[in-house]
């Protein structure tokens, strides 16, 4: 009881403890939760009709296609400019088959199994003749050769490794497939079933055929607007309000951009640089031209042309240097020559120029023993058993080969970054041996038995040893380029001081509107993720921090100018209010000139106005009319000849895009096309179809698609 008491004594206290400890409890769950959401949008790359996409399931999707590049071209690594291709492809497939997925649900629409399997049987779709699953005698997919793989891949799991591992990625690029087929079959239902919706009749074709064959004769007189300066025109803001509010659906904005000023500087070489790259690059030239062996002054030169010492064709040489080849003579060395193209300095040493195939058939045996004497001694004996006339495919299969004829092409090899010297033995034996010669070549692995049995296409190769060195800025230039581009930055921290003070230091304050998320690059410059992921986080008048950029060779700052939200563009907005101002200007022009051509009755009485009168043949409804008097294509104008009988002035000013014009038809007639009425539907039907080809724009748009990939990529 005396606890009891106690306790109750100290209620109040204990009350508001027990509040303030609630309140951490609850506060600590809040900011926790707020920290989750938090770091929940920042794991989402995007979102589509409502559904969040994670950057880990969209970086498989990455991974997936780049991985089916790298397999159906041979490629190890993309570039960078590749990868966002790369990226931009798989956003783009992933919300199409999102947006169509989700309608096609509504309508029921599905891809049956039996449906994908009618495809692989009939084998003629483009997306499966670019897989290894082609029979080669009759061009198209085989299923059953899928169907064997398929069967081989499950047995190839418990052979070994690297068999394993083949297998692995070539199922990897089945199964893309295969979804990308299904994605496509859906997508082709939905625009099957759309295109059923939109129908022609022999009224419309009757009509197109007449739009397009009744054509008229006139005689034409225009009145520029460019004929009234200006200044001349009065404009009220009443005016430019009444304009905007008839235009405003042309100012609607679909997504969220943002409207910069910036200053960019790019670090070159200095002129002390530039000396001293000189100097470096005349030792270089001498010492490659006395060398017996450039490839180790090619190597110390940092070339970005490597040296392999074997016979390649022109294509394998940079463009610049390509061109030159022939007009060097062999055995000499080329001064240095800066190709401003790519900024570098440029030495060649022509050291062969020979006829070779480009393309040799070839057969080999690889002979290995347990000691290189071994593996000699049996090299020796095969070899004199094929010049003695025995079979070579039979030797072959002795020692467990196929000894099978292959192709090899110049391209296959010569673009290789390096090639040690078995390598440059070999390739020299197939540019050199003659058909049906053999040559028993010794490796540092033992040997191998070499025969060619066909070459063809002879061409030009060259042995030439180039040094291409960039001329690069030195650390001190960039640093003093830095130092004076961030003093600049330090002491102009608003979009009027930067302004006021740009000239001062040699740079130039610049304008980009309408930035949008979905750019891989701000201004065009590589590497400004960081610049990216700051301008969609950042106030309107805020400046950024100094980003250093591009090939380690640009500084940038950026000022937010504005922020354009998603909705309709304001008359406030200055490319708007610009537009609409010249679209007042021009009603204002036609107001005058129609004032001033009012009682005007044949051409002449035009002329005398100021028109310039000529003549226009073989006007027709279907096309708009290009005056040349206004440099303008005119819609308008077509409509109203078409609407005159032939002999007739029209007395109506037309107002168009480029002036205001007056004409008389003076001849109409039908052109000898027979009408077809079926044609005629058909292509009606067509053109409705191209009108409404957007749709999948609409749809997108009723997505509310979010793409916040730059905050990753």
């Amino acid at each position: 009881m005396a606890v009891l008491g106690k306790i109750r004594s100290k209620g109040v206290i204990l009350i508001v403890i027990i509040g303030l400890g609630l309140f951490a409890f609850i506060a600590e769950e809040f900011f926790r939760s707020c920290d989750a959401a938090s770091n929940e949008r920042r794991a989402q790359v995007g979102e589509v009709l409502g559904d969040k996409v994670n950057v880990q399931d969209f970086q498989k999707l990455v991974d997936e296609y780049t991985n089916v590049i790298r397999m159906t071209q041979g490629r190890d690594n993309l570039t960078d400019e590749e990868l966002n291709q790369v990226k931009d492809v798989v956003w783009n497939t992933f919300v199409q088959t999102e947006i169509i997925s989700h309608e096609a649900e509504k309508l029921g629409l599905t891809v049956t199994d039996k449906e994908l399997q009618n495809v692989l049987n009939a084998g003629t779709n483009q997306m499966l003749l670019q897989t290894p699953f082609v029979n080669q005698q009759t061009g198209r997919f085989d299923a059953n050769m899928l169907k064997q793989f398929l069967a081989e891949y499950k047995q190839a799991q418990a052979a070994n490794p690297q068999m394993a591992d083949q297998y692995r990625n070539l199922y990897n690029f089945w199964t893309f497939v295969e979804k990308s087929l299904r994605q496509q079959l859906l997508a082709q239902k939905y625009q099957v079933l759309f295109a059923g919706c939109l129908l022609s009749n022999p009224v419309s074709a009757q009509m197109a055929y007449n739009d397009e064959n009744q054509e008229s004769n006139i005689q034409l007189a225009s009145f520029a607007y460019s004929s009234i300066n200006d200044n001349k025109v009065k404009i009220t803001e009443s005016d430019l309000k009444a304009k905007y509010d008839e235009l405003k659906p042309r100012f609607k904005q679909y997504e969220e951009t943002r409207s910069i000023k910036y200053v960019d500087y790019q670090v070159v070489p200095s002129q002390a640089d530039r000396k001293a790259l000189n100097k470096t690059v005349n030792e270089y030239m001498v010492a490659l031209r006395d060398t017996a062996d450039p490839s180790g002054v090619i190597r110390k030169s940092g070339s970005t042309v490597p040296y392999l010492g074997i016979p390649q064709t022109k294509s394998a040489f940079p463009s610049d240097i390509a061109a030159k080849l022939d007009s060097i003579s062999v055995g000499s060395t080329t001064t240095p020559v800066e190709n401003k193209i790519d900024n570098t300095l440029n030495i060649i040493r022509l050291i062969s120029k020979t006829q070779m195939p480009d393309s040799v058939q070839f057969r080999a045996i690889q002979v290995m023993g347990t000691t290189p004497d071994e593996a000699a001694k049996r090299a020796d004996s095969i070899y004199t058993a094929l010049q003695g006339g025995a079979e070579f495919e039979t030797i072959a299969k002795k020692y467990g080969q196929t000894g099978a004829k292959n192709w090899i092409t110049s391209a296959q090899y010569q673009n290789a970054p390096s090639m040690d010297n078995d390598t440059k033995s070999y390739i020299q034996s197939l540019n050199t041996l003659g058909v049906n010669e053999t040559k028993n070549i010794k490796m540092a692995q033992g040997n191998i038995i070499l025969q060619v049995t066909d070459r063809r296409a002879m061409t030009d190769k060259y042995v030439a040893a180039v040094i291409k060195k960039p001329i690069e800025f030195s650390k001190n230039t960039y640093s003093d380029a830095y130092n004076k581009f961030s003093q600049f930055v330090s002491e102009n921290q608003s979009l009027e001081a930067m302004q006021k003070n740009a000239s001062k230091y040699g740079f130039t304050v610049r304008e980009r509107a309408d930035v949008r998320n979905s750019e891989h690059y701000l201004v065009g410059i590589s590497d400004t993720r960081e610049a990216m992921k700051w301008l969609f986080e950042a106030k309107e008048n805020e400046v950024s921090p100094l980003y250093e950029c591009g090939e380690n060779d640009r500084l940038l700052v950026v000022v937010l100018t504005k922020i354009n939200k998603e909705g309709y563009r304001t008359l406030d907005d200055e490319n708007v209010k610009n537009y609409v101002r010249s679209e007042v200007i021009r009603d204002k022009k036609a107001e005058m000139l129609m004032a001033q051509v009012k009682g005007v009755k044949d051409v002449n009485g035009a002329k005398s106005k100021g028109a310039k009168v000529s003549t226009v043949n073989q006007v027709t409804f279907a096309a708009p009319v290009f005056v040349q008097a206004t440099g303008m294509s005119e819609p308008a104008l077509s409509g109203a000849v078409s609407a005159i009988a032939k002999g007739k002035f029209c007395a109506q000013p037309v107002k168009g895009y480029g002036g205001v014009y007056m004409f008389k038809v003076t001849d109409k007639k039908t052109r000898p096309v027979k009408y077809n009425a079926k044609e005629y539907e058909q292509r009606q039907r067509q053109k409705v179809m191209q009108y409404a080809g957007n749709f999948m724009q609409e749809l997108y748009i009723k997505a509310n698609v979010k793409d916040n990939r730059y905050m990753f990529f």
